[in-house]
């Protein structure tokens, strides 16, 4: 059995943080920042070693879930059936039908002599998933995706799509009936909407894609109702008082006659033959479609054949995504500026001779990071192929070399920006990581909601109630700069913000106050330095006993700590000597902020010392983050996945493959009952 790497650990660590980032930018904040094909890639790569090396794996990896979260905005609602993603074949060729259809058949483990396959092929529509739920016929509910677990309440808004049916055509409607599809916006629509809101001087829709999901996610319904969406049905959630059709081309016909819209642009195929005709017969007509699509999907006809394969991870095994080439157009690289996120990484953009591709005009490019603009050798001056991929944020995709002249010049993100360009804190880049970013994050304006997020989020200081609404008032208002104005705040200024009555202002301000008594791993968890999550935060403070130790400590101190390694140490060490931010320490510490501080704890202390759980399933009483804070106060350590170096598993109802490797490993498992013993008597050996 292979080991993974310290490189292996790091780079599925950089992949998770990366992917949760893009995540977070598509699902919240309607701003996508990658190409759907490189996102693709990237969670690919991280696939691949999670499933090359187990003890990779992480509860909160993005490959365990839909990526994505619910809106503060609306209420949340729990899908009685999770709406998963299904994988997407980069494969733009025909092989990529058949490797599709040539894996179906071996899971199935059917011969060259067996007949082929039935499967329905669609349309891929570029818009926003939708769940709506119908009891007794009617429509009670619409949900987003959301995380796949849970979703946004947007019913109001989906009322307003005329094409979905608020009563179901039939005389016995099943007494639950959940509809999956796509809420998307037509392109002639899209455009006389566009032309309608220029000639009146208002705001313009990006595209599509973000006018559809725009729209659903307004707080108002009468925006909505305003907008020109439509809808598609393509699938199922939960179903009760109806017998399900025994095909997908069937179940897309029943729904039909329930009244729901269905895409006619479909088929019924056997093998993979006949579905890489179906993709290449959809691209040629692709132009003239009235909506946009990025590929086509196939799905495995028989829903028994269905239910026998399954799924792996997120993913069903009888269907896919088959995507299409992205659209290119070659035009000059003018320059290179940066752009500081919310998380302080400093992203390069290629700034562009205009040029059109994919159905707009593009000026800007990401270049991603040097490391990309590095293997890709693109150079200043160079003309360049740029890629949209769907419509999403421009890529700069190679140089054309035939082109290139003697004028061009390599560009270098430190030299060229050895400071952040907003705050002029000093510019760092991780041992074997890919992005730069601005050291100063508990200053810096472009990371200052981000900031202010984390260090009020319940885990860290927790301050109740301080969201992302608000903090965007404070921050846009520029009444709260950094964590210790907080501390400052006054009655009359919460007051006088939207949607901040007296009453709602003087419970914050006491959540605020309350804040001021916390625990030293709290604090430093709060602080936000990269790469020190709250079980290194809870090590650190357990071996320093105190801030004023940890902020002294050098690169060899550091790596005495349990966990902490060179790239963790790095990261402590670039936080703390950047003056900015002890400046802002200094600041709460001044507005009353303090913990209990204790002599340092060298060596693991508890009955736990040492010893490594996994927790799967439901416990009947305690919830996950009881239980490890319990193991985590006895010394032990919390890991998301198991391996050999597991030495208990605590199961609970419905554990899954985390219970099936560790009775395949010998490994001890508990219940919730033997957990507490052992809190109670120790670890017997």
């Amino acid at each position: 059995m292979l080991f993974a790497s310290a490189e292996n650990f790091e780079r599925a660590r950089v992949l998770r943080a990366e992917i949760e980032r893009l995540n977070h930018h598509y699902y919240v904040l309607d701003a996508p920042l990658l190409p759907d094909a490189e996102y693709d890639r990237l969670f690919r790569e991280l696939q691949a070693l999670e499933s090359a090396y187990p003890e990779l794996q992480q509860i909160d990896s993005p490959t365990q879930r839909v990526g994505g979260k619910v809106l503060s905005a609306f209420s949340a609602v729990r899908h009685a059936v999770p709406m998963l993603s299904i994988r997407t074949e980069t494969d733009t060729e025909a092989s990529g039908a058949l490797a599709f259809d040539a894996r179906v058949r071996r899971e199935l483990k059917l011969g060259e002599s067996d007949p082929p396959l039935e499967y329905l092929a669609e349309l891929k529509f570029d818009g926003l998933a939708i769940n709506l739920r119908y009891e007794s016929g009617l429509l009670v509910c619409a949900t987003t995706r959301g995380d796949g677990e849970s979703g946004e309440d947007v019913t109001a808004n989906v009322r307003t799509v005329k094409q979905i049916p608020l009563r179901l055509l039939a005389k016995a409607p099943p007494a639950v009936l959940e509809v999956r599809g796509e809420i998307f916006m037509k392109l002639e629509d899209f455009r006389r909407f566009n032309k309608r809101a220029l000639a009146a001087g208002e705001k313009t829709l990006v595209n599509p894609r973000n006018g559809a999901a725009g729209s659903i996610r307004q707080l108002d319904s009468k925006i909505a109702a305003g907008r020109p969406l439509s809808f598609f049905a393509y699938g199922l959630g939960e179903v009760h008082g109806w017998t399900i059709p025994e095909t997908q081309a069937e179940l897309l016909q029943a729904l039909s006659a329930f009244g729901l819209p269905v895409c006619e642009e479909r088929d019924v195929l056997a093998g993979g033959h006949a579905l890489a005709e179906f993709h290449a017969r959809i691209a040629a007509r692709r132009s003239t479609l009235p909506f946009a699509i990025d590929g086509v999907v196939y799905k495995l006809n028989r829903r028994d054949l269905q239910e026998k394969l399954g799924f792996v991870s997120r993913e069903p095994r009888w269907a896919v995504a088959h995507k299409y080439p992205a659209e290119e157009a070659v035009t000059r690289l003018l320059g290179i500026e940066v752009q500081v996120g919310r998380t302080g990484v400093l992203t390069p953009v290629a700034r562009l001779e205009p040029v059109f591709v994919g159905g707009v005009t593009v000026t800007n490019a990401t270049l991603h990071n040097q490391d990309e603009i590095d293997r890709k050798d693109v150079r200043i001056g160079d003309w360049v192929v740029v890629r949209r991929a769907g419509d999403v944020i421009p890529e700069v995709v190679a140089p054309v070399l035939d082109r290139r002249t003697s004028e061009v010049q390599k560009f270098n993100l430190l030299s060229a920006f050895p400071q952040c360009p907003v705050c002029a804190s000093h510019v760092v880049r991780g041992q074997d990581e890919a992005a730069a970013r601005c050291s100063g994050g508990l200053f810096c304006p472009a990371q200052r909601k981000q900031a202010l997020l984390h260090f009020a989020s319940r885990r860290a200081i927790d301050i109740e109630g301080l969201g992302d609404k608000l903090v965007d008032q404070l921050v846009d208002a520029h009444i709260v700069r950094t964590p210790a104005d907080l501390y400052k705040l006054g009655l009359m200024a919460l007051a006088n913000l939207e949607r901040m009555g007296e009453k709602s202002a003087a419970n914050l301000l006491d959540a605020i106050a309350r804040s001021r008594q916390t625990s030293l791993p709290r604090f430093i968890y709060a602080l936000g330095i990269r790469n020190v999550g709250e079980t290194t935060a809870k090590d650190l403070a357990r071996y320093y006993g105190s801030l004023e130790d940890l902020l002294a400590a050098d690169e060899t101190s550091l790596m005495q700590v349990p966990d902490v390694g060179p790239i963790v140490a790095r990261s402590i060490l670039d936080f703390c000597s950047e003056a900015h931010n002890r400046q802002v320490i200094e600041e709460l510490q001044a507005a009353g902020v303090t913990w209990p501080e204790h002599a340092p704890q060298r060596a693991p202390a508890g009955k736990f010392a040492g010893k490594t759980f996994v927790l799967t399933g439901t416990l009947p009483e305690l919830s996950r983050e009881e239980a490890k804070g319990l193991i985590e106060a006895e010394g032990g350590k919390v890991s998301g996945s198991v391996s050999k170096k597991t030495d208990f598993v605590i199961a609970g109802a419905e554990a899954g493959s985390k219970l099936e490797k560790a009775l395949s490993l010998e490994i001890a498992v508990l219940d919730e009952a033997g957990l507490r013993e052992m809190l109670e008597k120790g670890i017997v050996e």
